[in-house]
């Protein structure tokens, strides 16, 4: 599928090296959660994330003192665009575009007066800085909270569309906009009335989606549906872990959906059933360990493990090469054609070896 085809059309917005919005690709981003004052610790998970393949970085900035961090990861080569995480204290915000940080995110509704909004405004379009609207159940402003009586998607949407009202009264448009919530539906709907009033880039996500299996299901389920349908510029999966993991399951989600031009290697594999005749589940973990072997790839190659004729050459015959299990043996195969028998005891290394030539 090509994603442009159905992609909501939006503004396209610069941040650091990187484009949110518009024809670019879907970046994916994740959060440090060492202590920003702690430069070396922040410096090495910054680093890690980089080399995961992370497009955008956030940092929460609880205090002006913590904006010295942005500046010194700058002096140190860190190449990810880096995200200002602002609540409360438009100063912090005005100390971080200082610093030079990329991009500023905060909840217009919770930094104070109109002037200091202007203030942060008038920073950030001087220095080219976008910000990020993040929205929240949490964070709704008591008016809009009074009129709707609870943080519904409708509330949310309001509230996204009022802070980017605000700043547009300061001539200011270089915006992205999240609103997220730990119901899933919640975020979708919300996610879905923002998308069809304004042309702003959308950052999407489930916050408190939880740790391990739930807070991928969560992620992927909300994620996932808005994507295909053509909502989302740039995505976190939000997890109670390790960052680098959301960067892992953030771009394992995007080759799922078939929405990034990476090369890589597609593993598709069937369920198994009553007429696999080998130990297909593990070859296929035999299969996954070995992945690493290959080292970057040069282009995207779709490879079929799969139990038995029926989902073979026949359900996989888009597949680049496969193999499709018989009687303690297996049939290998390129788009659809036979191309020799495998015993069940080389089927990993024969396959390794054809993917080789392909690469």
């Amino acid at each position: 599928m090509n994603y442009n085809d159905i992609r909501r059309t939006t503004k396209q917005v610069k941040v650091g090296n990187v484009f949110v919005g518009g024809n670019a690709p879907i970046s994916v981003q994740s959060m440090t959660n060492t202590d920003t004052h702690d430069i070396e610790a922040t410096y090495k998970q910054v680093s890690a994330l980089e080399n995961a393949g992370a497009d955008i970085v956030r940092l929460a900035l609880p205090d002006i003192a913590a904006a010295r961090t942005i500046a010194e990861l700058k002096e140190r080569g860190v190449y990810v665009p880096l995200v200002a995480d602002i609540h409360f204290d438009y100063k912090i915000a005005l100390a971080a575009a200082d610093a030079g940080v990329d991009k500023i995110r905060i909840n217009p509704g919770n930094i104070g007066a109109i002037e200091n909004v202007k203030a942060v405004a008038q920073t950030c379009k001087s220095k080219n800085i976008p910000i990020r609207i993040g929205v929240n159940s949490g964070s709704l402003e008591p008016h809009i909270l009074k009129e709707y009586g609870a943080p519904t998607p409708e509330a949310l949407a309001k509230s996204a569309l009022y802070h980017a009202a605000l700043l547009e009264k300061f001539d200011f448009d270089d915006i992205v906009i999240s609103i997220k919530s730990s119901h899933v539906a919640e975020m979708k709907k919300a996610s879905e009335i923002v998308a069809s009033q304004c042309n702003y880039p959308l950052h999407i996500g489930v916050t408190e989606s939880g740790r391990g299996e739930s807070g991928l299901i969560k992620s992927a389920a909300g994620i996932g549906s808005l994507l295909l349908s053509g909502i989302g510029d740039t995505i976190r999966i939000s997890l109670t872990d390790d960052p680098v993991k959301e960067i892992y399951y953030g771009k394992k989600l995007l080759r799922s959906l078939e929405l990034t031009d990476e090369k890589y290697i597609n593993i598709i594999s069937c369920p198994t059933c009553g007429r696999t005749k080998i130990d297909l589940i593990k070859i296929c973990e035999d299969v996954e360990k070995r992945l690493p072997e290959l080292g970057n790839v040069n282009k995207k190659l779709t490879v079929a493990v799969m139990g038995c004729a029926v989902n073979g050459p026949g359900e996989a015959r888009e597949a680049d090469i496969g193999i499709a299990g018989g009687d303690h043996e297996a049939l290998l195969f390129s788009h659809g054609k036979i191309i020799r028998k495998i015993p069940e005891t080389g089927i990993v290394d024969e396959l390794f070896a054809e993917i080789r030539k392909l690469i």
